[in-house]
């Protein structure tokens, strides 16, 4: 087992990454305050996991409750939270209660909400289930629920206890989640790591096969580099943490473009990346080989690298309702070379009207 800190000054909290975690009553113990667990799942992941935590929650001498949502980004809404909500009080949840979130980012947001809310705040412990929520969106407090009007709108920051990441999990992960998780690893390292960028392009066909070594050392370079900026900036106030938002600006208006569900977040991202960089090489800031290097890599990993049939305009629209906004103006994150990041509010939505046309144009075969 690997073990990555988030050194949060005043709640600091372990990331542990290996095999069999999930389950492991003597890794869980020291996160758990009270007598109750809550265990929030999905309706795909409960019959796999459910009978396991059961024997855990025994072990250990708790009581359970079994919270099972319907399962997909559609389903990260305020109804899920909701549900979440009625069954703790059903069941007189107490502040003592630790709720874990054990599934993919729709759970752990939806989850860690409940957690941040209920009661005005109790104790939660991650138990992510997909690469993406392994390398990401377990890692860091941001917790959330999506609106019809733009993803992610609607949440809380609030720290976990403690992330238990079970790589056994990722095994029998479906191709396109585990593609999904690629996304955001590739896109770390274009954020911040050059020389990973690198290893990444070298250990593709390890990362293809799922190599259990090769898995467990690119997670946990994964989390450092995202608890390394969550404690420099944990609320986003700073310009630092939004970094980590490279290809979410373009990607979240895919995703509520398209619906909720159709696209995975991580297929997203990756088209959101390179439109960062095809964008990042307009501003005069990447080569047209830097441009190639990133669609190769996400191709090589199978996921998308163009949009989808869309209008230009309805992307615009929700971006402009982005969380980075400041003042009306749409806050971009681009590339100044592989490996360095910046923010951008200098586009003009002229400039970025035309840009997102000519690739809408070219999805749509015009």
């Amino acid at each position: 087992m690997q073990t990555v800190n988030v050194n949060l000054a005043d709640r600091p909290y372990p990331i542990h990454i290996g095999p069999n975690l999930l389950g492991n009553a003597d890794a869980l113990r020291p996160f758990v305050r009270g007598g109750t667990l809550a265990i929030v799942t999905n309706e795909t992941l409960g019959p796999m996991f459910l009978p396991r935590l059961r024997e855990m929650a025994s072990a250990m001498g708790k009581a359970a409750i079994e919270i099972v949502l319907p399962d997909g980004e559609a389903y990260k809404t305020a109804d899920s939270l909701d549900r979440i909500y009625s069954a703790m009080l059903a069941a007189k949840c107490d502040r003592k209660t630790t709720i874990l979130a054990v599934g993919g980012g729709v759970i752990g947001d939806v989850a860690g909400f409940a957690a941040a809310t209920y009661l005005r705040g109790i104790p939660f412990v991650q138990l992510p289930t997909t690469l993406l929520a392994q390398v990401d969106s377990s890692v860091g407090g941001k917790t959330a629920i999506n609106h019809p009007l733009g993803k992610n709108m609607i949440g809380a920051f609030y720290q976990p206890e403690a992330v238990l990441s079970d790589t056994t999990t990722l095994k029998t992960l479906p191709a396109r989640e585990y593609a999904s998780g690629l996304a955001e690893i590739i896109k770390h390292a274009l954020i911040f790591d050059a020389p990973h960028l690198a290893e990444l392009e070298r250990d593709i066909d390890k990362l293809n096969a799922r190599d259990a070594d090769t898995l467990a050392r690119v997670i946990a370079h994964s989390c450092r580099i995202k608890a390394d900026v969550v404690k420099c900036d944990e609320r986003e106030t700073l310009g630092i943490r939004a970094l980590l938002n490279l290809g979410h600006t373009f990607g979240h208006a895919v995703e509520t473009e398209m619906g909720y569900g159709a696209w995975m977040h991580g297929e997203a991202v990756a088209v959101g990346c390179v439109l960062a960089a095809e964008l990042s090489q307009q501003l005069g800031h990447l080569s047209a080989d830097d441009v190639a290097r990133v669609k190769r890599l996400f191709v090589a990993v199978h996921l998308p690298v163009a949009l989808p049939e869309c209008r230009a305009v309805n992307l615009l629209a929700h971006m402009q309702r982005d969380k980075k906004n400041e003042g009306g103006t749409v806050t971009l994150v681009l590339l100044k070379k592989l490996g360095e990041a910046y923010l951008d509010r200098a586009v003009a939505e002229r400039e970025l009207l035309d840009f997102l046309a000519a690739r809408t144009a070219r999805a749509a075969g015009r």
